[in-house]
């Protein structure tokens, strides 16, 4: 049996194989040092923005639907509801689900919020948004946009919004955020197929607890999405 050979010590100039991978919230010409300050600075940033803001609701959903689709005009019909009941309509502050929010809120005469995100193939906030801050990490802003929220509101959408959810799932289900928090899921047709896979493959296989699936509200109901939003609120504001 030979020896293995030696692994040869970095130079001064050498990357380490993790400075040298090409990370999605990684800069490639910046220091780790720099990042962790950039990345402070944006948490730092973001709580200071949020404190300011008084009963948020979070809206997510797909920035790709156009004007014309159902869910958009579903998505703007509750901002402006949410905005005549005094909520704060939070969004990503780009297109589609997230300037339909963002539109409602504004013509309700609410506060209209977004928390955009900065892309290679730039995202400009939609131009509903009223107050704004733009980030350059997708985790700080996650963070802000799970943080910010009395209620959850899921419209239709991808992959970010699939996380979005069960994140926020994960957290209410581990006791790190409060289970009282409504989880809306706008859109019966499309969230369905969904629950019943929940169901199915998680609750009766035991990798959930049937418990855990009424974390989740199914309606197509604007009003029945208001009196769940307004309901929860209550108990918040009146300590109950």
């Amino acid at each position: 049996m030979t020896d293995s050979p030696p692994v040869p010590f970095p130079k001064p100039d050498d990357k380490s194989p993790i400075e040298c991978k090409q990370m999605t919230f990684a800069e490639r010409e910046a220091d780790f040092s720099w990042q962790v300050l950039r990345i402070m600075a944006e948490f730092v940033d973001g709580f200071d923005f949020l404190t300011r803001l008084r009963r948020t609701v979070t809206f997510f959903g797909s920035a790709r639907v156009s004007e014309s689709d159902p869910y958009y005009q579903m998505a703007r019909a509750l901002g402006k509801r949410l905005a005549e009941e005094q909520y704060t309509v939070v969004t990503g502050g780009g297109p589609g689900i997230m300037e339909a929010g963002n539109r409602g809120a504004s013509e309700g005469g609410g506060l209209s919020v977004g928390l955009n995100i900065e892309l290679p193939l730039e995202q400009r906030l939609n131009t509903y948004v009223k107050q704004g801050m733009g980030f350059h990490y997708f985790f700080s802003r996650k963070f802000m946009l799970d943080y910010s929220a009395m209620a959850y509101v899921y419209f239709p959408g991808g992959y970010g919004t699939l996380d979005e959810l069960f994140t926020v799932l994960t957290l209410v289900q581990t006791g790190k955020s409060d289970v009282a928090v409504p989880i809306i899921l706008m859109g019966s047709e499309h969230w369905a197929p969904l629950t019943e896979w929940l169901n199915h493959a998680l609750a009766e296989r035991h990798f959930i607890a049937p418990a855990d699936l009424c974390l989740l509200r199914i309606t197509d109901d604007i009003e029945e999405a208001v009196r769940i939003i307004k309901n929860a609120c209550e108990r918040v504001e009146g300590g109950g």
